[in-house]
């Protein structure tokens, strides 16, 4: 059973949403940002416009310090029924000339030559935005700077502010809930490569193993690749199956036809000399189908491993005199017949699969020895041109050349000869 998972769509879609949530999220707050500094920006603007104008009208003759704040200078700053304003001026020496005196704002005159000095402060219990600029007096007992303070509180500062993240805030969410519905469209459109793979393969047949045949992108080309590979190993395994049952079905339904004739004619055979011979018969046609019956298992087991089993360093020369003693004892007759090894005794390795190897040797030694060798059966192992040479030879009249390629298809014997393997 195939677990269905969340589609590959909805996973792409949710983390490039993420991404847009978390880029407007970083929008926004240098949107926040953004807004106060303007909002300072424009409010500070009117603070040192009234200060200056306050600081032009500051005189003196000499003897005495006066000052007139014209109305003008706080009409601008007025603007926002919600703020209140305070100022203050002071003489060179500190003593208040008019104003709050009460307005605790510090004042460096060793920074008013350089021009109006702005800060941050606190009036009353309430945050406020203060200008501190100065003018100087020169003809008085103590020259010096006088000092203009002006203070406005930040309601209408902050309004500003909210306003302009507002309207920057509605834009950036519009920009990312557009550039969601293209990142879907796109996404959508990316996979459709995928869903037309899912279309071919799900109209087709259990028996239609052909490659796909589709033109896919680069991205996925490796994925369609491999599905044709896999098709195509499949189609070879479903292949090689349907031919090795063929085979065995062929081959087995003739000896058992011929059995089950023979034990019928058994059954009515009286003359107990004809008897034994029909049940001669009948033993060696059973050992010639556990023989072929053999061979089939092994035949299954060798196709098996050639497609699944890794190869492991075999010895080959070992293999060979294991198998030729094995076979020799396993064959029975009246035939004298020398059977002998030529190699190395020492390792002969190569990679490969040691029991197919072994059923291969076994075979030709077999197969050696009851279609072929009449007085000499040799295994020979060797090294040729950087090779490993494995050899089964006999000194019978061996096989025409024009039976070559025939006596290598499965169940096959020379012409005239039994059934082969």
């Amino acid at each position: 059973m195939i677990l269905r998972g969340t589609s590959l769509f909805a996973r792409l879609v949710a983390v490039l949403a993420l991404v847009l949530a978390v880029g407007a999220g970083l929008l926004l707050v240098a949107a926040w940002a953004s807004a106060r500094l303007a909002a300072d920006e424009a409010y500070d603007r009117l603070l040192v416009g009234a200060a200056l104008q306050i600081a032009e009208t500051i005189a003196s003759d000499g003897r005495e310090i006066s000052v007139d704040p014209p109305f003008s200078a706080f009409e601008t700053l007025g603007l926002s029924p919600r703020d209140r304003i305070f100022y203050k001026v002071v003489d060179p020496a500190d003593r208040l000339l008019t104003g709050d005196a009460d307005l605790a704002v510090p004042v460096d005159r060793t920074r008013l030559a350089a021009g109006p000095v702005l800060l941050d402060a606190e009036h009353r219990g309430q945050a406020v935005r203060a200008v501190v600029a100065g003018r100087y007096v020169p003809d008085v007992a103590q020259a010096g700077f006088a000092a203009v303070v002006v203070a406005q509180t930040r309601e209408a500062r902050g309004g500003l502010a909210r306003a302009l993240t507002v309207k920057a805030s509605l834009m950036v969410l519009a920009m990312s809930a557009l550039a969601l519905g293209a990142v879907a469209v796109a996404v959508r459109a990316a996979l459709r490569p995928l869903r037309a793979i899912e279309g071919v393969l799900a109209a087709r047949g259990p028996n239609d193993l052909q490659p796909l045949g589709l033109a896919a992108p680069r991205e996925i080309h490796l994925l369609v690749a491999s599905i044709d590979h896999f098709m195509g190993r499949l189609s070879g395994h479903v292949g090689v199956m349907k031919r090795f049952i063929a085979d065995a079905a062929h081959q087995i339904r003739t000896p058992l036809t011929a059995l089950a004739a023979q034990l019928d004619l058994l059954s009515r055979e009286t003359d107990e000399g004809r008897r034994r011979e029909q049940l001669a018969r009948i033993r060696v046609r059973t050992a010639e189908l556990g023989h072929l019956t053999n061979q089939l298992l092994n035949h299954a087991m060798v196709i098996h491993r050639a497609r699944s089993v890794a190869f492991d360093p075999v010895d080959v020369a070992g293999l060979a005199r294991r198998t030729l003693i094995e076979a020799v004892q396993q064959q029975t007759g009246d035939r004298a017949v020398d059977v002998g090894y030529e190699g190395p005794e020492e390792a002969v390795t190569i990679p490969g699969d040691a029991i197919a190897l072994r059923e291969a040797v076994s075979n030709l030694i077999h197969n050696a020895y009851k279609h072929g060798a009449r007085r000499r059966l040799t295994v020979r192992v060797g090294r040729e041109r950087g090779r490993v040479l494995l050899a089964v030879e006999d000194d019978g009249p061996g096989i025409p050349s024009g039976e070559w390629a025939r006596v290598r298809e499965p169940f096959r014997a020379a012409a005239g000869g039994a059934v082969g393997s």
